[in-house]
């Protein structure tokens, strides 16, 4: 075997972890100044929870998106 596929485990393993730690950092900072914001200006609280759950959603689908590519990279490996 060569190298590659070796590290192939590995590789998927931090393309999955990082995307969900970089994902949940993100939704946790998002929901603590959505939070604030609300608290300061209390009439904007409907705007702000609207954008934040857009930016929610994105912000999970770029982990969903990386979850699929790291299962179709350890399912059919693309480096063979």
């Amino acid at each position: 075997m060569n190298g590659t596929t070796e590290l192939l485990p590995l590789a998927v393993g931090h393309l999955i972890g990082l995307a969900a730690i970089g994902s949940c950092i993100g939704i946790g900072v998002m929901g603590s100044k959505y939070l604030e914001a609300s608290a300061r200006q209390p009439e904007l609280m409907d705007k702000l929870q609207g954008k934040m759950f857009l930016l929610a959603g994105v912000t999970d689908g770029a982990f969903i998106i990386s979850t699929g590519i790291g299962l179709w990279f350890a399912t059919a490996n693309p480096f063979r």
